[in-house]
């Protein structure tokens, strides 16, 4: 099969199209023909370990040190099921389904083995391979650091960074919970983030949103421009930051936040189960939530897409198409 290589740590073009051999599923295990996968700020990072200050040889001692020890990229998918293991029940061969490889990675690749009881869920009947396969990094995020931070119906939320693929998630769930939601985005992306469903937007080329005077319950900064010691004045009695995005002295002062004050700080990576790709597709097939594609790339651009996504501005996801 044809696959994108990550060499080792650098820019795009580290990455080259190779042959290498297709993946044996074992007897619990799917084989998956990919019709489409993304490259998010996630890819981003492992691929030039660019990653937030702190973090850097903790990342070299999980994914490699001179190079990504897993050196096929990509952690969503969307595709058929090219065969199961002999012990496999809950999906059979030709059925739609979309996953999330996560640490795993191996989704910029035009097959992939993922454990059956793996986060991996049929495809929503409504969205395209390409819908789907922009479902998991940002969603799967989003639903578990509301999750975490016990979001209610009623409460005011601020989503910092609305325009991404985590935040553009993060909007539409938090309107199907309940929540009145407040975007903070750029000029280009203000109509875009009301159109998905933000009750208010503010501009943050215009307005300093510390300074704005508003306070929320419930602050999700998937930007990390909004740490506690920026953002604390924003929250109310009782207020959570979800720091999706932030450095490693952020994440140490989090003990000392929940001690000192009543507001909290909620950080850590996620970690996506197959239910939540479940609910994912529910909702999508209810119209709830629905994926922001910003770009379409053939799986032979690839280096094309991870070009774009280095520049720091996607709107949404970022896909690519192994099968039209």
């Amino acid at each position: 099969m044809k696959a994108f290589i990550a060499t080792k740590y650098g820019p795009p073009e580290v990455l080259q199209l190779q042959n290498v051999p297709t993946p044996v599923p074992g007897d619990t295990d799917l084989l998956i023909k990919i019709h489409a996968t993304t490259v998010t700020s996630g890819d981003w990072r492992l691929r030039s370990l660019e990653v937030p200050t702190g973090f850097g040889f903790m990342s070299r001692l999980i994914f490699g040190f001179s190079k990504p020890r897993k050196p096929i990229l990509g952690m969503e998918l969307a595709g058929t099921v090219e065969a199961v293991g002999t012990a496999v029940t809950t999906f059979s061969v030709g059925d739609a389904v979309f996953a999330f490889s996560d640490a795993r990675m191996g989704a910029h690749a035009e097959y992939i083995v993922m454990p059956a009881d793996g986060v991996v869920a049929h495809k929503p009947v409504n969205l395209s391979f390409e819908e789907a396969a922009a479902l998991s990094f940002g969603g799967t995020t989003a639903l578990q650091f509301f999750q975490r931070g016990k979001l209610q119906p009623g409460e005011h939320v601020l989503v910092n960074g609305a325009s991404g693929g985590v935040g553009t998630a993060a909007v539409q769930l938090a309107k199907h919970f309940g929540a009145i939601v407040t975007g903070v985005c750029s000029t280009s992306n203000v109509e875009m983030v009301k159109a998905i469903g933000a009750d208010a937007v503010i501009d943050y080329t215009q307005t300093d949103v510390t300074k704005s005077g508003e306070t929320y319950d419930v602050l999700v900064d998937t930007a990390g421009t909004l740490p506690f010691s920026r953002s604390k004045n924003l929250l109310k009695e009782g207020g959570r930051l979800l720091l999706v995005l932030g450095t490693l002295p952020n994440m140490l002062q989090v003990p000392w936040v929940s001690l000192t004050t009543n507001k909290k700080v909620i950080a850590g990576p996620a970690s996506a189960k197959a239910e939540d790709l479940r609910f994912l597709a529910e909702l999508a097939e209810a119209g709830a939530f629905t994926p922001v594609i910003d770009r379409r790339y053939p799986f032979e651009e690839l280096i094309e897409a991870h070009r774009y996504v280095d520049q720091g501005h996607k709107k949404g996801n970022v896909v690519v198409t192994l099968v039209a």
